[in-house]
């Protein structure tokens, strides 16, 4: 099937694309988002706060052994993982339903062709699964993503949210 070796995989190149974790507490969401972001060569995922770091048994689950290939990083806060990534010139949005955000994947999401054409490294963070991502790392953060949503419900499960957003990312800057 073409699959690239771990090794193969950590030589390769990557979609410019953090994904931090801002207190995602299930195992098996932070073990999906470790599989999509092998599924799309991700550059790295930042896990933190009560983010839960590999090895363990229920992100292996999930993650079949992608949190292997995916770099990874703990930060005691995703606040200080937004400030490390924007000192090394990333481009951070937040994923959060908040005012003024950028509505994904239909317009105006579009309108992130014209940025990612002129900026090189990207970061999207995503939060607990009740909470959302926290205010003073919104407040940190260059922009805000939304996904439309419309049905009953005013969320979606931070897995999902993260493969939606990670292929939007995807098709823009590989596709």
């Amino acid at each position: 099937m073409n699959r690239l070796s771990v090794d193969e995989f950590k030589a390769a190149e990557k979609l410019p694309l953090i994904v931090v974790l801002d207190d995602v507490r299930s195992l098996y969401n932070i073990g999906s988002v470790f599989r999509t972001c092998d599924a799309f060569r991700v550059e790295a995922v930042y896990l933190c706060g009560i983010t839960a770091k590999p090895p363990h048994h229920e992100i292996h689950k999930t993650a079949l052994g992608a949190e292997d290939s995916v770099s990874w990083h703990y930060f005691n806060t995703a606040v200080e993982a937004v400030e490390e990534l924007q000192r090394n010139g990333y481009y951070v949005y937040a994923v959060e339903q908040v005012e003024g955000s950028t509505k994904a994947p239909l317009p105006p999401l579009s309108t992130l062709d014209s940025r990612l054409s002129s900026l090189h490294s990207f970061a999207v963070v995503l939060g607990n699964e009740v909470k959302g991502v926290h205010q003073d790392v919104v407040d940190l953060c260059d922009d805000c993503l939304e996904i439309p949503q419309f049905g009953t419900k005013h969320s979606m499960n931070v897995s999902v949210t993260a493969g939606i957003v990670i292929w939007e990312f995807a098709r823009q800057l590989l596709l």
